[in-house]
């Protein structure tokens, strides 16, 4: 186990220091809750299974018998829960010389930024590693991103553009267009609509121009934004720092049971001293899991390039 020592924090044991710095930058928090749906959990793993209805109904002639349909299940989603943990030690004798505030306090902060960061990009990885190329699939066995989501009745459904497609404002009303177009497991409409537009930090402005502006963007016309004026992506946008792709872009749609975030222990903190060495140690430790039922809750694109 490392223990940090007086020989590691040397300056911080020596009189007329002006400033310690380095563990007290900003950090993009709970940029997850833009993407997920939270739910609390008392099991080691969880199961949610997709169900299929009934088909269409048909038309009874007269006389003749009423016609049967059964339900069953499509697939399961399983979210296996992580344990996340990490700790720090610092010795008795560093503890005692240090001339500053309180090194623990400092190092404390560190560890929750730590703990932070590493639940960003678990969150971040089924979009960053589910498109067709990738290596992250739904409960349906197929990529999270796919033209070809099956279902029983043998219908597909496609949550990623045939060809891939920079945001644009046509590839953005292409998204709208096919998610409007999706089914039930049984081939029956959805009437699935978009809500909101995730993107990297290096599409928010296009975002922005294309959300917001009152004319079409990029033209010389006096074109309305259909867009803006149908409010096609009804809450707006979201900035996600964690995604890897500078031109992927995702939207959330508003189909129940898409992606799911399930807490099983709420980050918790604790420290004890050791008797024989007098060595203090921190940890902080949480358990959750990040993943998706309906695939059909995000929609994503990897980009043209």
């Amino acid at each position: 186990m490392a223990t940090m020592s007086r020989a590691q924090l040397l300056k911080e044991l020596v009189p007329g220091l002006n400033a310690l710095f380095g563990l007290e930058y900003k950090q993009y928090e709970n940029e997850h809750t833009e993407i997920y749906d939270t739910e609390g959990s008392d099991r080691s793993f969880e199961e949610e299974v997709k169900l299929a209805g009934f088909g269409a109904a048909p038309v009874k002639p007269e006389g003749s018998a009423i016609s049967y349909d059964s339900g069953q299940e499509s697939f399961v989603a399983r979210y296996n829960h992580e344990t996340i943990a990490l700790a720090f030690s610092i010795t008795e004798e560093a503890m005692e010389d240090n001339l500053y505030d309180s090194l623990s306090a400092r190092y404390t902060k560190a560890l929750a930024r730590a703990m932070a960061y590493t639940k960003q990009v678990k969150a971040a990885y089924p979009l960053n590693a589910g498109m067709p190329s990738g290596s992250y699939t739904s409960g349906d066995g197929v990529t999270l991103f796919n033209t070809a989501h099956p279902t029983v009745g043998n219908v597909t459904n496609s949550n990623t553009p045939t060809t891939a497609a920079d945001l644009n404002e046509t590839s953005l009303e292409d998204a709208v267009i096919s998610i409007a177009a999706w089914t039930d497991e049984r081939g029956l409409l959805i009437a699935a609509r978009p809500k909101k537009l995730i993107v990297p930090p290096a599409l928010q402005f296009v975002a922005e121009r294309i959300l917001k502006s009152d004319l079409r963007v990029g033209t010389a016309d006096n074109d309305l934004n259909a867009l803006k004026s149908l409010s096609s992506i009804p809450d707006g946008y979201a900035i996600n720092h964690f995604l890897t792709d500078t031109d992927a872009w995702f939207i959330k749609t508003d189909v129940p049971d898409g992606m799911k975030h399930f807490n099983r222990v709420s980050l918790a903190t604790g420290m004890d001293g050791d008797f024989d060495t007098g060595n203090v140690r921190y940890k902080a430790r949480e358990r959750y899991s990040f993943g998706v039922s309906d695939p059909l809750g995000m929609y994503g694109s990897p980009g043209a390039a």
